[in-house]
């Protein structure tokens, strides 16, 4: 007897429901599910007083490639939002990505050539020999201390919970440094926010396809392994092998949104908070994202934590030891014949989501 689904697809998020869109186009009958009670995944937003809030995370769409920009204009009109960050150190406030208005902030200069003479003289004051060792050492010779102590240090640290000297060099392989006033933090040809929300995208992806949410896979795995000739597997990868290696790590976040009886609270819907004055390390004002103009506005503080079981896990932990025993859970998937992993946890690796669309386009022309 022939099984009720051609794949079942755990996860409704982003790579999810593109899958689960393109297998339809294709004449295949989908499951998807989710543990959440909600699609979407990470880029799921809610409306409250009108206002989409994000409620994971800020989530900007950017991407240089015309097919994805087309792709996703399916199932959404995009604003012209850009992402204009400030950063706080302390009670200063400062323009992100370093650019021209940064370095005159910083150091009263005006000129391109005065900037580059500036981060050159204190590059050159650090007398930095060799490899760089840490993450320390990387920043100082791209942007020298100034940038660094007030931009860099003490937000990454945050973020990553611990000390700049212990975070291994490559996590900053560059900083995006400007000798032009421009606030855009990105430097992609598209960039917006879907009106509406990301959620109504993501329904219009799923529209035809069977979703069931609050499921968790592996509660029910037997059963639901049952319904399905494949398997397009979206969670974590060590999970899905009960952590025969061990644990793969994660950063974590914990977020506390809040109505706030005003109409503007800071401006602009980023402002990272680079100093450890304050635990969290931003706040995001949703309606910004939109051009609210609504008589209330709602803010979300964004707290780095280490992942434990039961967190979510945001951000793999990329370094030498997570890398190795992630090629041993590859090793095993890799002999799978009717379970493919894919996205951010089935892969380990942070993908923004113009790359998380593209791969899982990439993955499902094969299928």
């Amino acid at each position: 007897m022939g099984k009720t689904y051609d794949y079942l697809i755990v996860g409704a998020g982003l790579y999810g429901a593109v899958a689960a869109y393109e297998l339809k186009k294709k004449g295949f009958k989908c499951l998807v599910i989710d543990k959440r009670s909600h699609i979407g995944g990470n880029i799921y937003t809610e409306n409250a007083d009108g206002i989409n809030i994000h409620k994971y995370g800020a989530h900007i769409f950017h991407t240089s490639d015309k097919k994805i920009w087309d792709y996703v204009n399916q199932f959404a009109s995009f604003n012209n939002f850009v992402n204009s960050p400030v950063a706080r150190f302390h009670n200063e406030l400062y323009n992100l990505p370093f650019n021209m208005n940064t370095f005159s902030k910083l150091w009263g200069i005006t000129t391109p050539a005065e900037a580059a003479a500036k981060i050159k003289e204190q590059i050159e004051a650090e007398h930095l020999e060799g490899e760089p060792k840490n993450l320390e050492e990387q920043a100082l010779r791209l942007v020298g201390r100034d940038v660094y102590e007030k931009l860099v240090k003490e937000y990454t640290e945050k973020q990553w919970g611990r000390s700049c000297k212990e975070l291994p060099a490559f996590i900053i392989k560059r900083l995006p440094v400007r000798f032009t006033f421009d606030n855009n933090y990105f430097n992609d040809r598209y960039q917006g926010i879907p009106i509406g929300g990301y959620t109504a995208m993501v329904e219009k992806m799923l529209e035809g396809t069977d979703v069931r949410l609050d499921t968790d896979y592996f509660e029910h795995r037997d059963t639901l392994d049952g319904l399905a000739d494949k398997i397009i597997y979206t969670g974590m990868i060590d999970r899905f092998y009960d952590y025969k290696f061990g644990e793969l790590e994660y950063r974590s976040l914990k977020f506390e949104t809040e109505k706030l009886d005003t109409e503007n609270y800071q401006g602009v819907a980023v402002v990272n908070y680079t100093s450890h004055d304050e635990k969290f390390t931003r706040i995001i004002e949703h309606k910004h994202f939109e051009f609210g103009k609504q008589p209330v506005t709602y803010i979300t503080k964004e707290y780095p934590k280490q992942w434990e079981k039961g967190d979510e896990p945001y951000y793999p932990v990329n370094n030498d030891r997570n890398n190795e025993l992630y090629a041993k859970y590859r090793a095993l998937a890799e002999k799978e014949t009717n379970v493919f992993f894919g996205g951010r946890l089935g892969q380990y690796k942070y993908y923004d989501m113009d790359k998380v669309i593209a791969a899982a386009l990439a993955d499902i022309s094969q299928m």
